[in-house]
């Protein structure tokens, strides 16, 4: 019988990671996995930062990593966790993001009607626990916060699961914003259980503080970046305009995974009734959308080409963020200029003058609180714990109103 080495990779951001033989490396090694390698961890953020180029493959090694570590931790501390547990825990970890779409967020509503990637996670999730023969029941009960230990579920996702760890020190390392900095290290060092709910060490309040921080400026200097806003709607907006002329019966080049979703609206139910949809899904990645775009950009429609041509030579729609209410007015103001300079109709117009709202809240203290432990074991939500004002602060709601305009004069 041929014994198999676990396999070892060298992350730039953890080190050497050791995947586990097994049902791991067989997920690892499956084509709705690996296709994880075709889609970047923070879309069109390159634009910004153009060390972005990580993918969400890299998050999902390194966030089944840390939930090795978290588990770790955990039995150190004399918590008893099963070989079966800490496998499904991994596995969890591991297939969290296995749903998103291409293009990171921008297309999570666009591509299909409002179907969040946890909900196609969890339906690749079903579909390879049948292949798989039910081996990732345990893990499917811990990804949807069915199994009877809670904490299991709160290291997959909550406000302190090795999702976030993961993604805040893997973006800051490869956008280079240091603010991003987290210390994760010490925060799994300080993970503990309390009647089987995750809490956080007292002595290590003032890491979860850095934390909160640093999730706050990367949200505003990386995730919520103007620029980054802009090249998302004008994504966005290329693809809106391909469905509408594909729905109305023009010939719109795609491959056979975006096809289907370019000429139908598909909505969460519709995977159900047609379960060809989820492969065609699961067969969608970054290239399909950009090597539509390149095609695209010679179309005789003047809205498709022209988006494209834009997104392709980085003549990115100019933004304004302000925490004002964008005056109707100026709206107007742009689109009657873009209509007279270009010869568009008003539908037409629509697509290049794009205006909305974005938020940012670092913490939400009623929904899963980050918990503390003090030394007179009297647990409490980290607002209460800690002395510093700006925590409590976090928890406020930010938004911001922006007004994505394309330039006159780009052609």
């Amino acid at each position: 019988m041929q014994v198999h080495r676990p396999k070892i990779l060298n992350d730039p951001v953890h080190g050497f990671i050791q995947i586990p033989d097994g049902i791991i490396l067989e997920l690892i090694e499956h084509p709705y996995f690996q296709r994880l390698r075709r889609i970047r961890q923070l879309g069109l953020t390159d634009f910004v930062y153009p060390g972005a180029l990580h993918t969400r493959f890299h998050h999902a090694i390194g966030t089944m990593h840390l939930m090795g570590v978290a588990l770790d931790t955990l039995e150190s501390k004399k918590h008893f966790i099963s070989k079966q547990e800490r496998q499904a825990a991994q596995i969890a970890a591991l297939l969290h993001d296995i749903g998103h779409s291409p293009l990171s967020h921008a297309l999570e509503t666009t591509i299909l009607q409002n179907v969040p990637h946890e909900k196609m996670s969890l339906l690749l999730m079903q579909k390879l626990n049948e292949h798989f023969k039910d081996e990732l029941t345990l893990a499917l009960q811990i990804f949807t916060n069915q199994y009877h230990r809670p904490f299991f579920h709160q290291l997959v996702s909550s406000q302190l699961d090795v999702d976030r760890l993961d993604y805040l020190q893997r973006d800051c390392f490869f956008t280079g914003v240091s603010e991003g900095a987290i210390g994760g290290d010490r925060i799994l060092k300080m993970l503990d259980i309390h009647n089987e709910q995750l809490v956080i060490e007292e002595k290590g309040i003032y890491s979860i503080e850095n934390f909160l921080t640093a999730r706050r400026l990367m949200y505003w200097q990386v995730y919520l970046h103007k620029t980054t806003i802009s090249t998302e709607q004008m994504i966005i907006q290329i693809i809106r305009r391909a469905k509408f002329l594909a729905q109305n019966g023009e010939n719109i080049f795609a491959s056979p995974a975006l096809e289907c979703f370019m000429k139908n609206e598909v909505q969460f139910s519709d995977f159900e009734k047609n379960p060809s949809l989820l492969e065609n899904y699961a067969q969608l990645d970054d290239y399909d959308i950009w090597g539509a775009v390149k095609v695209w950009q010679h179309h005789s429609d003047k809205v498709l080409a022209t988006l494209c041509k834009m997104i392709l030579t980085r003549k990115l729609f100019k933004i304004i963020l302000t925490a004002e209410k964008i005056p109707t007015e100026l709206v107007k103001e742009r689109q009657k200029e873009l209509q007279i300079a270009w010869n568009l109709s008003k539908e037409e117009v629509e697509y290049f003058v794009i205006h909305g709202t974005t938020l940012n809240m670092a913490y939400q203290e009623n929904n899963n609180p980050i918990l503390v432990l003090t030394k007179k074991k009297e647990v409490l939500d980290i607002c209460q714990a800690s002395d510093l004002p700006n925590i409590k602060a976090l928890t406020k709601i930010v938004r911001k109103n922006y007004l994505a305009t394309a330039q006159k004069a780009t052609f």
